[in-house]
């Protein structure tokens, strides 16, 4: 069984529910955690980790062009094509610069010369912990100024396909682009989690429509919700018996993140609240047949 935490705008809660489910779900079943941020990793920071790993593998997900001055003509066919503006021309011979480009390898396919050719490059390292709270975490981080995001988050799943487990918990990034498409392709269910503004809304029902098409069940719910009544209350009237559950808004859980506290050691009403969320869940995973054996 695999359950994605996602939201479609940051800074709403994704990583403290997945955090807090992934320990709820470690306590009868056996659990993989996942964090699919690999732009902005920090699912270890919530299940109370450092930033000491035991495991750690520079990866290649894409490739970027080297030019051969000697072969080059000079043409400008290269510039002109690429879409990203990555390459331009100095003194009649293209530059690269390497922040710009995506590795599509168009440059190399209209060089009239042959003189582009394609190298693999380092663009992410994927991180593990063997042991967090009896179950193992597989990150990732992403290079300053590469890309492939998309491509890594498969490789992470990969990754975590390879340890025994009967829950995968799944952290996904925020938005509705490549990175977020790979974290919730294949898995069984998802929870939207918001925070009652407009944009927060807005953002939840655009990757909704991710979800629709996986065609995945999902829940709902609302962190949060008592700093605007009104907004969480026309959600609550929008998701109906999808929503399983409301989370205070609490200053403390900041306090606890920043001591490496984890939710499930606090006495935050959030802990109740998560739990709480989790018997739901439990519930409509239950009514979809998704968990067995229970």
């Amino acid at each position: 069984m695999k359950i994605a935490i996602a939201s479609g705008k940051g800074g709403v809660g994704k990583s403290m529910l997945a955090s807090t489910l992934a320990i709820l779900f470690s306590q009868k079943k056996t659990v993989v955690a996942v964090d699919c941020d690999v732009d902005a990793p920090n699912l270890h920071l919530w299940l109370g980790e450092s930033e000491k790993w035991d495991e750690i593998e520079n990866i290649s997900v894409s490739e970027k062009p080297i030019i051969d001055n000697k072969k080059c003509i000079g043409c400008g066919r290269c510039v002109e094509i690429c879409a990203f503006d990555a390459l331009r021309l100095n003194k009649n011979k293209p530059v690269l610069n390497q922040f710009f480009c995506e590795g599509c390898a168009a440059c190399k396919v209209v060089c009239p010369a042959k003189a582009i050719t394609m190298k693999k490059v380092n663009n992410a390292e994927i991180r593990i912990k063997k042991n967090v709270h009896d179950f193992p975490l597989i990150s990732a981080q992403l290079y300053p100024g590469e890309v492939g995001s998309g491509k890594v988050v498969d490789r992470i799943k990969e990754k975590a396909d390879r340890f025994e487990y009967e829950v995968m918990v799944l952290d996904s990034p925020a938005g509705t682009g490549c990175p977020v498409i790979a974290a919730l392709n294949g898995v069984d269910f998802v929870i939207l989690i918001t925070e009652p503004t407009p944009s927060g809304f807005f953002d939840m029902k655009r990757v909704l429509t991710v979800v629709n098409h996986f065609k995945i069940p999902y829940a709902v719910v609302i962190n949060k919700w008592d700093i605007n009544p009104a907004e969480s209350n026309r959600i609550e009237k929008w998701a109906k018996d999808r929503l399983i559950g409301k989370i205070s808004y609490d200053k403390k859980i900041f306090q606890a993140i920043a001591s490496l506290k984890t939710i499930i050691a606090s006495d935050l009403t959030a802990k109740k609240e998560i739990e709480d969320v989790f018997i739901n869940l439990r519930k409509m995973l239950a009514l979809h047949k998704i968990e067995q054996n229970s």
